[in-house]
């Protein structure tokens, strides 16, 4: 699945006429439409967007072969990938979240904190779900520039200077 990233999620049907409830995880909600065939995570089946409108908390969407509210709410849930080489470049200091879960995190020191599990974002920034050796539970690493100074997705590594005490 590398090859494709996560551009949006089908939170079910709006309306009776087929159309879908449609969140779109793009920086600019309207590109989801501009990045040709949508997948289902397992591949089975792809889409071709068409945005309606906007509504609350999302898009009006109309998906390719989707004609009725039945069909539409059959999709509730569905995470929508995009093949990455239609996506877009992002600048040096940006990347998309696919990239980063898997990677391992260090400290300054080198030590193994863990390995990035998720990317949350709960409105005050991202952070990184961070699980690793000796950690009951995850750990959420602010994602910023003073905890996370180092990103290196070609060598597979983060290296994190987290906050005091966050990983004991």
């Amino acid at each position: 699945m590398a090859d494709r990233v996560c551009v949006g999620a089908i939170a079910g049907a709006f309306g009776v006429a087929g159309e879908v409830r449609l969140k779109s995880f793009c920086a600019n909600p309207d590109d989801i439409a501009s990045y040709g065939a949508l997948y289902t995570e397992d591949g089975d089946r792809s889409f071709t967007v068409t945005i309606s409108r906007p509504v609350k908390n999302g898009l009006a969407a109309r998906l390719s072969g989707i004609a009725t509210k039945e069909q539409a709410d059959a999709l509730r849930g569905i995470r929508l990938m995009a093949d990455r080489a239609r996506m877009p470049d992002l600048p040096e200091d940006e990347f998309y979240h696919a990239d980063l879960i898997g990677l391992e995190v260090r400290d300054t020191g080198g030590a193994l904190l863990g390995h990035v599990r998720a990317v949350q974002e709960f409105g005050a920034g991202d952070m990184l779900e961070v699980h690793g050796p000796g950690l009951k539970t995850t750990v959420l690493l602010p994602f910023t520039r003073e905890a996370v100074p180092t990103v290196d997705i070609a060598a597979g590594r983060i290296v994190a200077d987290p906050p005091e005490g966050l990983f004991e």
